[in-house]
């Protein structure tokens, strides 16, 4: 049984100066269990795994350039860790058991303490059994603000994610280690939620321009996003801004991990309802919708100017960029034949039998030695090339990229890329950020069975 609405279609600063002395009483970021519902009204409401008491746990916002400092707290049955998805951070700070920190076992504590070089929309969520943790609910919203308030009237942040419950008891469905998932598509959900909410509604006005900050949860559905009701623009993408805003004339998809700053204005009438779709083969289901009650001006306004830019490393000569291949192997329909996991070559049978259906350029799991080995500050041109049968979303830590386009020209900054089937996306990177950094899919079922690497940089 699916739980669907189907849509009509009618048409922090204080923080930063925080001494280093008072780190003693910096504010928690408690992991533990609860309660929400998370099915529409009349179903039973559902345990969760949370931070803060609920899911999108507590929103974090700052202004560019603050600190952000929050001492995890963990009490649930497992380790847990916390990653500050998108964010250039130091990278003690990057949340990555096995490899930037170890994971903080029940009942302890980890002292996260960073500052925020980017504005834009960013999130975090757990890296320890991330499959299963933030399919449980274990994420929120990381908002970090430009210096000056861009002229909008509202900023709604708005977390996508899909759920597999019981239809009848509501409780999430366990089985984390599902063959088909991991071999497949990966885990999706009988039920879309928006902020932890089927169906929620906001309260606007015609004519109110909107900052709407899209950020896709799940662990694996890619989103196929459309409006009615409202005219639109992606203004940023994974937290950084287009050179110009991107007038959005039909669906755009939004893949695990990735973030959209859209700028929409309310056109439906006053008394109608404007809504944020989910495009499906059989039409356009609504996600969340806008109820509109009076004007808020009389006319439209004029096309959003960009956002100011953040401060990204110049990207030099591409053509004198070494080139660097990574395979993406696997899965069901293109099964393995053989990997290395470890120091060992195995079948693709024995690794089946131990969950592992993926590899990354014949390895399956995060290998010894790094993809990319990189000085700072040397550019580098990465091409993933898809020979699966399914999608990718390739997310590296601790920097952004630029996509190549067909032109061979620079395209829009990103942190997470959606690799097709059977394609190439090929990515400009500038090692400025020194460590160890994970490069895994985000579809997290296939980073759980295999799709794991990490680059260094020195």
């Amino acid at each position: 049984m699916t739980f669907t609405r189907r849509q009509v279609l009618t048409s922090a600063a204080a923080l930063a100066m925080l001494p280093r002395r008072a780190l003693a009483a910096m504010p928690e970021l408690v992991a533990a269990e609860t309660r929400q519902q998370i099915a529409p009204d009349g179903y039973p409401d559902t345990a969760i795994w949370s931070y803060g008491g609920g899911t999108p746990g507590p929103e974090i916002r700052v202004l560019q350039g603050a600190r952000v400092a929050r001492r995890l707290v963990n009490r649930l049955p497992q380790p847990t860790a916390v990653h500050w998805h998108g964010i250039r951070i130091d990278n003690a700070m990057d949340g990555v058991p096995g490899l930037t920190q170890e994971a903080v076992t029940e009942g302890a504590s980890f002292d996260y303490d960073f500052t925020v070089p980017d504005a834009g929309t960013y999130w975090y969520h757990s890296h320890n059994r991330s499959m299963e943790q933030v399919a449980r609910g274990l994420y929120g919203a990381l908002i970090v603000d430009e210096p000056q308030a861009p002229d909008v009237d509202r900023d709604i942040v708005l977390m996508l994610d899909d759920w597999r419950l019981d239809p009848e008891t509501a409780a999430i469905d366990g089985n984390f280690d599902n063959g088909h998932d991991l071999s497949h598509a990966g885990r999706f959900g009988n039920l879309m939620t928006v902020n932890g909410r089927f169906d929620p509604a906001f309260e606007v006005k015609q004519h109110e321009r909107l900052r709407l900050r899209l950020v896709n949860a799940a662990n694996a559905r890619v989103f196929e996003i459309g409006l009615d009701g409202l005219e639109g623009w992606i203004v940023a993408l994974d937290g950084m801004p287009l050179d110009a805003p991107l007038p959005v004339g039909g669906a755009f998809a939004l893949a695990p991990a990735q973030r959209a700053d859209l700028f929409v204005d309310v056109t439906a009438e006053s008394g109608a309802a404007a809504s944020l779709l989910s495009i499906e083969r059989d039409g356009g289901y609504g996600l969340c919708r806008f109820d509109v009650s009076g004007q808020g001006a009389r006319a439209r306004r004029n096309a959003p100017a960009p956002l100011p830019a953040n401060p990204l490393p110049e990207i030099g000569d591409l053509a004198a960029a070494p080139l660097h291949e990574m395979r993406l192997q696997g899965g069901a329909m293109r099964w393995l034949e053989s990997a290395r996991l470890g120091e060992t070559e195995m079948s693709g049978q024995e690794l089946a039998q131990l969950g592992k259906f993926w590899a990354l350029n014949g390895r399956a799991d995060r290998p010894d030695t790094p993809f990319l080995d990189a000085a700072r500050g040397s550019l580098h041109r990465i091409a993933f090339v898809n020979e699966t049968n399914f999608d990718h979303g390739m997310h590296l830590h601790g920097h952004h990229f630029r996509l190549i386009g067909a032109d061979g020209a620079p395209g829009p900054w990103r942190d997470t890329v959606l690799v097709p089937p059977r394609e190439t996306r090929q990515i400009a990177l500038v090692a400025d950020n020194p460590g160890r950094w994970l490069l895994h899919c985000h579809m997290l079922g296939h980073a759980m069975s295999g799709m794991t690497s990490w680059f260094r940089v020195a």
